[in-house]
């Protein structure tokens, strides 16, 4: 467990610092440095031209959805998902690029410097976050609909980003602008029994595919580019006991080839297990039910370490966050595991309907437990958020370790009920008109970025994402750290 000897809080216009001294028992090879918080009411660099903007305009909202470190830039990116309401607000999707600076001894972040705001846009029209009957007026017509929640940079500088409501994957140039889709395999669509594709809703409509709201959330690129991982956030809806994926722990890793943007391979990840869950929550009146192990848990995040092993974040539904403001319920899962390709089974071909079970000759994924954040962050004294989301391995430091980041989804503060009007969420609770300001000693739901020194030796064998023109390398860029926030306004 780690253990907060003292801590420190400071804060700059909008972005407070938590910085921690830790004792060296952790029984990881991770410990907690500092966080950031960035407040619910925070704006983007979208251009309001003189107006205020608002919630679904240039909120600084849920910009942790996944998280990219450029290596070559000294950049990072943040991806924003469908916007807030859950899909029935209107939002043009975006990425936030960004500046941070790390301490190249401790690892400690600050400095987050707002750098620009891109949208993604097609032949000129934005993706929205609205669902595709809102959008679109047809559940099956994806259209410009889109619930981005992966993002890696390509090579050549280009964005692959995956979305759920497809589920997709879309490469796009670094101004925003769509290059192409990947092809999905068929077995991931949604459909209902008639065969018909219908992007919205869930069970019992969809019998098979992706569940809703549980398309790709994590994508990484292999080192060299030629690689990209696409990860369920969980099992497709009709593989599980009863023909119900909230019953299983098998999701799919699908591989695809970038240079024919088609996949090449599936396999499984097995979530942890709903017993080993509930063992790490006091009693028995808060345990996970049988039907949450493949809705209530999930993955958030992929990030590559070679071209075989991984880093993926897990996490259950549990904690500070627009559902539960003040965390109320008990979190049991927030962690990240090393996992590896090594002799696991190509299931392409092979259906797991009707069980929880994989079936003889099939091996998953190999896992090992990398860090638990929880524990980290219980250890240190602090809330844990619901929604970590993003998580990148960013610049080695003076001593060979790294600084791994970690990043929350805070929905925008506002709730995601699927329907009907939607409100900002306060952090004592209270559901206010949106844009129209939260009670006195109140506030709107921060987000909040996680520095976590890594050492060398558990990174043993991570090779840095390639450049066009520069070689693989296991080289990682250290950042000093100067401390401070400001926003730059794009002219």
């Amino acid at each position: 467990m780690i253990q907060a000897r003292y801590w420190a809080l400071s804060c700059s216009m909008v972005v407070c610092v938590l910085n921690i001294t830790l004792s060296t028992d952790s029984a990881y090879a991770s410990t907690l440095v500092n966080t950031l918080t960035i407040p619910g009411d925070s704006k983007d660099l979208y251009p309001t031209n003189g107006s205020e903007g608002g919630a679904n305009v240039n909120r600084l909202g849920g910009f942790f959805s996944d998280l990219y470190y450029d290596r070559y830039q000294n950049a990072y990116y943040g991806l924003a998902d469908r916007g807030p309401g859950g899909g029935v607000i209107s939002y043009e999707t975006r990425v936030q690029k960004f500046s941070l600076n790390v301490d190249s001894t401790t690892g400690a972040i600050a400095g987050l410097n707002l750098l620009d705001t891109i949208l993604l846009k097609n032949n000129g029209d934005s993706y929205n976050g609205l669902n595709p009957t809102l959008l679109n007026g047809n559940s099956a017509n994806l259209g410009l609909s889109f619930d981005p929640e992966g993002f890696a940079v390509a090579p050549n500088g280009n964005f692959y980003i995956s979305d759920e409501y497809g589920p997709s994957i879309n490469e796009f140039r670094a101004d925003g602008s769509f290059l192409r889709a990947l092809a999905i395999p068929k077995n991931l669509i949604p459909q209902d029994s008639a065969g018909n594709t219908n992007y919205v809703d869930g069970r019992p409509t969809i019998t098979s595919g992706r569940q809703d709201n549980r398309g790709f959330e994590g994508v990484t690129l292999s080192p060299d580019g030629k690689k990209l991982f696409g990860l369920l956030q969980d099992p497709l809806v009709n593989e599980g006991s009863n023909n119900d994926g909230r019953r299983s722990r098998n999701l799919r890793l699908v591989e695809f080839d970038t240079a024919t943007g088609t996949s090449v391979a599936q396999y499984i990840y097995q979530l942890e297990s709903l017993a080993e869950i509930n063992n790490r929550i006091p009693g028995t009146a808060d345990d996970f039910t049988n039907t949450q192990q493949g809705r209530s848990i999930g993955i958030s995040a992929i990030t590559a370490l070679n071209n075989n092993e991984f880093l993926v974040l897990e996490r259950d539904n549990r904690g500070v966050g627009g559902e539960d403001p003040t965390g109320s319920n008990p979190v049991a899962s927030k962690r990240i595991y090393k996992i590896g390709l090594t002799n696991a089974t190509d299931v392409s071909g092979i259906s797991l309907v009707g069980t929880n079970s994989l079936p003889s000759g099939v091996t998953a994924v190999s896992k090992s437990l990398f860090l638990d954040i929880a524990d980290a962050l219980r250890g240190a004294g602090q809330i844990i958020p619901e929604k970590l989301e993003g998580l990148a391995i960013g610049p080695q430091l003076a001593d060979g370790s790294y600084a791994l980041l970690v990043g929350t989804d805070n929905d925008f503060s506002v709730t995601q009920t699927g329907s009907g009007t939607q409100f900002d969420v306060c952090s004592d609770g209270t559901q206010v008109i949106i844009d129209s300001g939260c009670p006195a000693g109140s506030k709107l739901i921060p987000s909040y970025l996680y520095s976590f020194k890594t050492t060398g030796a558990e990174l043993e064998g991570y090779v840095a994402p390639s450049k066009v023109g520069e070689p693989t390398s296991t080289f990682g860029l250290a950042l000093l750290g100067l401390g401070g926030f400001w926003l730059k306004r794009r002219k």
